[in-house]
C-alpha cells in the first residue's frame, strides 16, 4: 500500500510513523513533511492546504490510501475532492468538518441534538458580544467566562477571561490575536469547571472505537500559567475516566453527535475528537476537533498495537464494529520541547543537540514538529513547537521518569518545556 500523509507537525510523524510499523505499507508520503519525517517518508514540496495539488498528486503518484492530519485541509474540502476523483481517504467532508471550523457551528448543532455543553451566545461582532455580557445573561460581572473565535485559530482562539474586564479586553483584541477570519462570529460561554479531559474515537460513519483517555496541558508554563498554546504536553492514563464516565460520555455524547451528523446529511468518517469538561452534574463538551490532536497523537499512537492500515479500511468500509482495536496496556506521556518566545514571535534556526542519546533511552521516541536540515545537514529548529518528546511503560510513574529523562538530553537555544506534565 501507498499511503499520502497530509501536514508537517508532530501529529504527523506519529501518523506515519504508525504506518510505518504496519507491514502493508511498501511507501509513505507526506506533503509537506519535516526534518524527522523525512527519515521515515518521502517529503513532497505540496503545502496542506492546496487541495487541487494533493488530489493531482495522489493520483499521479498511485496513492492508496490519504490520511488527513490537521483541521485547515478538512475545512477546505479535501476530502469531498478526493472522493470526487474515486480516491481513498480518511477524514470527515467538508460539512462535517464544520464541527471544528466554526464553534458557532458547533454550539448550535449540540443544542439541536440534546449534547450537553456550556451556556453560550454567538455573536455576530465584538460590540455586540460586549452587549451581551452586559445583558446579565452569564451572571455577575465578576463572574470568569469564555471567549472563542468562532473559526480555526491554531488551538489559540480561547481566552478564559477571570471577569468582565478581561473578557471585553480579549473580545476586542481577537482579531489581532488570531487574525479577522477566524473573528467573524464571537462564541461567549459560561465557564465550566471541573476536570478537563480528551476523549477521541475513530468513526465510520454510524461505529466508534474509542482511543485511551488524555490529558493535555495548553498553558505555556508550570502551574498552568502563561498564555495558551497549541499543546505543552499530554498523558494517556486509564485513572483519567472511570467506566461510568465512559458510559454517560458514550451516551449523552458520542452517540448523540454520530447520530446527529448523520440525521444531518453528513455522517461523520474518521477521528473525531471530544474535549470535555467533566463537571460535576455529568460530561460536558467544551469543543469538538475533527481529526487527530496535537500532542495528543503522539501519546496515543505509541500505545497503538493495531495495523494503522487496518483501522483505516475498517473505517472507510463501514466496518468498525466488526474487529478490536488493541492497546499497549499502561500509560503514556508527550512533552512537547518549544523554541524561545512560543507562543509568540518564535527563534528558529538553533543546532538541536542530544536527539540520539533521547533516542536511546528505552521506551521513548521523539516526535519532530518543526525542524529542517541547514546546509551543513544540522538538524535545526523550524518553528514554535519543536519536539514532542514521547515515552509508554506500564504506568504513567514510568513513562513521567522516562519522558523527562529523554527531554534532559535534548538542547538548542532558548528550549523551554513544562516541568510539571501529567503532575498537576
Amino acid at each position: 500500500m501507498r499511503v499520502l500523509v497530509i501536514g508537517s507537525g508532530g501529529r504527523e510523524h506519529a501518523i506515519c510513523y504508525a504506518f510505518s510499523r504496519s507491514p502493508r505499507v511498501s511507501k509513505i508520503f507526506c506533503a509537506n513533511g519535516n526534518a524527522g519525517i523525512a527519515e521515515i517518508a518521502e517529503c513532497v514540496a505540496i503545502r496542506p492546504d492546496d487541495v487541487a495539488a494533493l488530489a493531482d498528486f495522489a493520483v499521479a503518484n498511485a496513492i492508496e490510501l490519504t490520511f488527513v492530519g490537521g483541521e485547515i485541509p478538512l475545512a477546505l474540502g479535501v476530502v469531498d475532492e478526493f472522493e470526487s476523483r474515486g480516491l481513498r481517504i480518511i477524514g470527515p467532508s467538508r460539512d462535517a468538518a464544520r464541527l471544528e471550523s466554526s464553534k458557532a457551528f458547533a454550539k448550535d448543532f449540540m443544542s439541536r441534538h440534546g449534547v450537553p455543553t456550556a451556556k453560550y451566545v454567538a455573536a455576530h461582532s465584538p460590540d455586540f458580544a460586549i452587549l451581551e455580557l452586559e445583558s446579565g445573561d452569564f451572571g455577575d460581572t465578576s463572574n470568569p467566562v469564555v471567549v472563542k473565535a468562532d473559526g480555526l485559530a491554531a488551538g489559540k482562539g480561547v481566552v478564559v477571561a477571570q471577569d468582565r474586564a478581561e473578557a471585553i479586553a480579549a473580545i476586542n483584541g481577537m482579531a489581532d490575536a488570531v487574525g479577522t477570519a477566524a473573528t467573524e462570529k464571537i462564541v461567549i460561554e459560561e465557564c465550566l469547571s471541573g476536570k478537563e479531559i480528551s476523549l477521541l474515537m475513530f468513526a465510520d460513519g454510524q461505529n466508534f472505537a474509542l482511543m485511551p483517555p488524555t490529558r493535555d496541558h495548553k498553558r505555556i508554563s508550570d502551574g498552568d500559567t502563561g498564555p495558551n498554546t497549541g499543546g505543552m504536553g499530554t498523558i494517556t492514563d486509564a485513572s483519567l475516566l472511570s467506566e461510568s464516565d465512559t458510559a454517560a460520555i458514550v451516551d449523552q455524547i458520542v452517540r448523540p453527535t454520530l447520530h446527529g451528523c448523520a440525521k444531518e446529511g453528513f455522517p461523520f468518517r474518521g477521528v473525531l475528537f471530544l474535549g470535555l469538561m467533566m463537571t460535576a452534574s455529568g460530561p460536558q463538551v467544551l469543543e469538538y476537533n475533527v481529526r487527530f490532536g496535537d500532542p495528543e497523537t503522539q501519546s496515543i499512537l505509541v500505545r497503538l498495537e493495531t495495523d494503522l492500515a487496518d483501522i483505516c479500511d475498517a473505517i472507510l468500509s463501514g466496518g468498525l464494529a466488526n474487529g478490536t482495536i488493541n492497546w499497549r496496556p499502561g500509560s503514556s506521556a508527550c512533552v512537547v520541547l518549544a523554541s524561545a518566545g512560543y507562543p509568540g514571535k518564535v527563534r528558529t534556526a538553533d543546532v538541536i543537540n542530544g536527539l540520539e542519546e533521547a533516542a536511546a533511552i528505552p521506551e521513548v521516541k521523539v516526535f519532530h514538529a518543526g525542524t529542517a536540515r541547514n546546509d551543513t545537514g544540522q538538524l535545526i529548529t523550524a518553528g514554535g513547537r519543536v519536539l514532542g518528546v514521547t515515552a509508554v511503560g506500564p504506568d504513567l510513574a514510568f513513562a513521567l521518569d522516562h519522558v523527562y529523562s529523554g527531554a534532559n538530553k535534548i538542547s538548542f537555544e532558548g528550549m523551554q518545556y513544562r516541568r510539571d506534565i501529567g503532575r498537576t
